[in-house]
């Protein structure tokens, strides 16, 4: 059954075309992740679904009658004065509402004019059964207790439900905004990076709630381990046009690769034809000067060729960022924990913590979040003193940082005055430095604030480039990345000659980039061989 219909969608914000006669159709109980680099309009489309941008030049959207969507955004906005638990509970009014009339309804049971009049008395005990089935369908007594197992299991911590929204991060009020969707049970969910900040065991739970969840689900997400796990189907938005391809993001990869492989030799098939034919209508139109009996084939050939369903060339290679990490040999101890500890008031960070990390390893950090990896990362960085023991940086090693929340970089700062001051060079040389990290001529003399979460992701990397550090400590570096760009990274960190630690909760980059992991448990370090799968496998095992 279809659900949605978008019919011949075009969008268009300020002098930029964002997509043109756009068609999909999203049938019940698909689970789709939709794709695509980062400002191709993935946002700007589940706002054309909600109705807060119309579609132009006539192209129509049709919802199935009665159907509900619940919207995720990637920046939601709550009542800040309320708790974490009372903000997930206020998600479906409707709990209260019938709890209350439930209550009016029981409560009239023993006034006279009810039970002593026959057919008040019916229709009293009628409205009763219908509410009491229509509140145990929502949920009834055990509400509170379903939305508070919700609550943490996307990984907000007990102690955090009764704190004010206020105090919380952007992570943690996009998982209330989760929680609020998902006791809506809306029959289409549209979630917009509702990954961004969770951990791993968040991650996991988000996963099973897509697979299992009774209605459909569209999911935007860079998480290629995450829609690998979760989807049915891959819609892909590109160049304005949507294509939707069945089977979860390693099934596209090879369909998309079989099918331009497969376009570019249609295209070069048609060409050929089309150069023929040209040849051709050239000869006629020649011969036809010298004799009329051509015209006719003259205007059939031309006929001939506007009839032609034209294959578009296909974009083979994109443009990426160019990313180069160089690095240098440097010590060959880069980093030693001796005895680390480190507490706040009563709470145990780390106790005792021993680890040595040599040069040329790739590193993962991982553990849920509050255990501690930021905390090390300070204390490595020089930010934080540990409370006890000693933390030795080698002394040929120059430390790059990248930091989750961008607080490396100054916001009031000009792009191109952040990279003319690190890396001591000219305004053209700096402008043309970073046209390779997919900056415009324009948006170089922006200020750092303005950027996106992608654009600044891309400065701070290439401010890593021209730092020349030969150890990488990298916090979740592709949050804010898409796909493609996430794919730069590896490479890069794969051809880096130095040292890499690195913090990330994305699965499928740690397998691709790190060789063994170290995981926070109960204030420990605990060492695990490969990435992330192979962490996973001996999690399994255990």
């Amino acid at each position: 059954m279809v659900q949605i219909q978008l019919a011949n969608i075009t969008l268009v914000l300020g002098a930029k075309r964002i997509f043109e006669n756009l068609n999909w159709e999203i049938q019940r109980g698909q689970k789709i992740g939709l794709i695509g680099a980062n400002g191709a309009g993935k946002s700007s489309l589940f706002k054309m679904i909600e109705g807060e941008y119309s579609p132009e030049m006539g192209g129509s959207i049709t919802r199935a009658r009665g159907i509900t969507t619940g919207y995720l955004t990637q920046h939601p906005e709550f009542d800040l004065t309320l708790t974490a638990l009372q903000l997930a509970l206020a998600g479906n009014p409707r709990v209260n509402e019938v709890y209350a009339e439930l209550e009016r309804v029981e409560n009239s049971l023993g006034d006279p004019e009810v039970y002593g009049n026959e057919k008040k008395l019916q229709r009293a005990l009628e409205l009763q059964h219908k509410l009491v089935e229509e509140y145990n369908g929502l949920g009834g007594d055990s509400y509170p207790a379903r939305v508070r197992e919700l609550l943490l299991g996307l990984g907000l911590a007990s102690s955090e439900l009764t704190k004010p929204v206020s105090v919380l991060s952007g992570g943690q009020k996009k998982l209330i905004g989760l929680a609020r969707l998902l006791v809506l049970r809306p029959d289409i969910l549209l979630l917009d990076e509702p990954d961004n900040h969770l951990d791993l065991p968040g991650k996991l739970y988000l996963e099973n709630l897509i697979r299992e969840y009774e209605g459909t689900v569209v999911i935007i997400s860079h998480d290629r381990y995450l829609i690998d796990a979760s989807v049915t189907h891959i819609a892909e938005l590109e160049d304005g046009r949507l294509t939707l391809f069945n089977g979860n993001y390693t099934d596209f990869v090879l369909d998309k690769e079989e099918r331009l492989a497969r376009q570019e030799e249609l295209y070069q098939i048609q060409q050929r034809g089309l150069a023929r034919m040209e040849m051709a209508l050239k000869r006629y139109k020649l011969w036809t000067q010298f004799n009329d009996k051509f015209a006719s084939r003259m205007h059939a050939m031309e006929a001939r060729m506007a009839r032609v369903e034209r294959i578009d060339k296909p974009i083979l290679d994109r443009k990426r960022m160019d990313l180069r990490l160089s690095g240098w040999r440097g010590s060959n101890k880069v980093l030693e924990l001796a005895g680390v500890s480190k507490s706040f008031d009563a709470k145990r960070i780390f106790a005792n913590l021993n680890e040595t990390i040599w040069h040329g390893e790739r590193v993962g950090l991982i553990g849920a979040n509050g255990a501690g990896k930021s905390v090390l990362l300070r204390m490595i960085l020089g930010q934080e003193n540990p409370d006890a023991g000693e933390i030795k940086i080698g002394p040929s090693v120059s430390v790059g940082h990248y930091a989750q929340e961008h607080e490396t970089l100054d916001f009031d700062q000009t792009v191109l005055d952040a990279v003319r001051y690190a890396g001591e060079m000219s305004e053209s040389r700096a402008a043309a430095f970073l046209l390779h990290y997919l900056f415009t001529y324009k948006q170089v003399s922006q200020k750092i604030g303005e950027l996106s979460g992608g654009e600044r992701s891309r400065l701070q990397l290439a401010l890593l480039v021209l730092s020349g550090a030969n150890f990488l400590l990298l916090d979740e570096p592709t949050n804010n990345l898409d796909i493609a760009s996430a794919e730069v990274l590896e490479q890069a960190l794969e051809d880096f000659v130095g040292t890499t630690l690195i913090i990330s909760h994305d699965r499928y980059f740690l397998d691709r980039v790190v060789e063994r992991l170290l995981v926070i448990e109960d204030g420990r370090l605990v060492e695990y061989q490969g990435g992330y799968s192979d962490y996973l496998e001996s999690q399994g095992r255990r």
